[in-house]
């Protein structure tokens, strides 16, 4: 069975290891969490503001051309066109009902490829709450649309300048941040790691994505559960979401795409099912790249949402158990999927989501297998990306 202990754990992943000035923080957030996202006025709110703000359910669609292709039923999940561009926004509506509940009066964030970002800059302006999100320096030139989104929005974005200047880099300036300024501030983490109970919290409010792929599977096919479902995993939230009601259903195959970077090997990666070992980073024990003496490795991705160090502890938990299949995709495999998907079915994914799309030629499957592919984002943020590399994948 998979699930989370009262510890914070998914078997030997997970936990809390957090500064002393941010005890009070987690510990209030650890105790109430559940009861807060239990009580039915937070679920009517959560649930209004999916519907009517978000634009929930987003599409299950079969991809008839790639089902042709690939002799499999291929149904994408389409959280590109939930509001803000990703399936981001499900989390960051959820953590700022539960701000607002737990008194905080400022919101900080982190972000990579900026979807995160914008998810927050965008609740911050529907609740009327002050919001800074960091962002690394690399990131904040490679994504420039999303940085004006989040300014246009209200949000402050500081830049991250240390390191390799990308998410990792954000996520510790954020939480530098969160212990200077621990009573009045809630820290919206993007994905499903960081300190108990953010894997846990930011996985049960991604995974509306699974629980409407179950239904509109059911109506569309007769059956609830496919025979896999894939989603590219940086942290991870797109894909706990996707997986979440499928965790002790054995028989779907949960697929995981990670960035593999110029090569798994080529020491600008960013693998950490094959290159990580177990560590701790920002608060929690899971996989992550590091030297024998325990430093940080740099991760390298030409998507900003995959370029991180390590994995959510559920994932490492479902990776190492063999629960999940991990598969590592290439800069030029992942542009490479991208331009196919947008030729072939009229939409263009975000960098992140075109890894789990290439993915599709490195796995078995069979000729009738169900397949859903969790679209987590749309490629508007990467469009500058996709014309620097437009000659070399371009039809002949």
């Amino acid at each position: 069975m998979i699930a989370i202990d009262e510890r914070g754990y998914y078997g030997e992943f997970g936990g809390a290891f957090i500064p002393e000035m941010l005890y009070p923080n987690i510990e209030e957030l650890r105790r109430d969490y559940l009861q807060i996202m239990q009580e039915p006025d937070f679920e009517q709110e959560f649930r209004a503001l999916l519907k009517d703000f978000v634009g929930r359910p987003t599409p299950l669609y079969l991809a008839e051309r790639l089902s042709e292709q690939y002799q499999a039923s291929i149904y994408l999940k389409r959280e590109d066109l939930c509001h803000t561009g990703a399936h981001k926004i499900n989390n960051t509506i959820g953590q700022i009902l539960m701000a607002k509940r737990l008194g905080k009066e400022r919101i900080i964030a982190e972000t990579g490829a900026g979807q995160h970002g914008v998810a927050t800059a965008t609740v911050c302006a529907l609740m009327g709450m002050p919001c800074i999100v960091y962002m690394g320096a690399v990131d904040i030139e490679r994504q420039a649309p999303n940085v004006a989104r989040m300014r246009m929005l209200g949000a402050e974005v500081r830049p991250a300048t240390s390191g390799s200047q990308t998410l990792k880099d954000a996520t510790n300036e954020a939480i530098r941040d969160w212990i200077n300024n621990p009573e009045d501030t809630h820290y919206i983490i993007g994905s499903v790691v960081g300190p108990h109970p953010y894997p846990d919290m930011v996985a049960r409010f991604q995974s509306v994505i699974s629980e409407e792929i179950k239904w509109q599977l059911g109506q569309q096919t007769g059956r609830e559960n496919p025979g896999l479902i894939i989603a590219c995993v940086g942290g991870g939230s797109n894909a706990a979401g996707a997986y979440y009601h499928y965790l002790n259903e054995e028989k779907v195959r949960l697929i995981a795409v990670e960035a593999a970077g110029l090569g798994v090997d080529s020491g600008e990666s960013a693998a950490t099912s094959v290159l990580g070992t177990k560590g701790i980073i920002h608060g929690s024990r899971t996989l992550l790249m590091q030297t024998p003496d325990g430093q940080i490795v740099e991760p390298y991705s030409i998507s900003a949402g995959l370029d991180y160090p390590g994995i959510g502890p559920m994932h490492a938990h479902l990776i190492a158990s063999g629960r999940a299949e991990a598969v590592s995709i290439t800069d030029d495999e992942a542009l490479a999927a991208g331009y196919a998907l947008s030729r072939q079915e009229g939409i263009i994914p975000a960098l992140e989501t075109a890894h789990a799309f290439a993915a599709l030629d490195k796995i078995e499957f069979r000729r009738d297998d169900v397949i859903v592919i969790n679209l987590s984002g749309r490629g508007d943020k990467d469009l500058d990306t996709y014309i620097k590399h437009f000659e070399r994948f371009q039809k002949p």
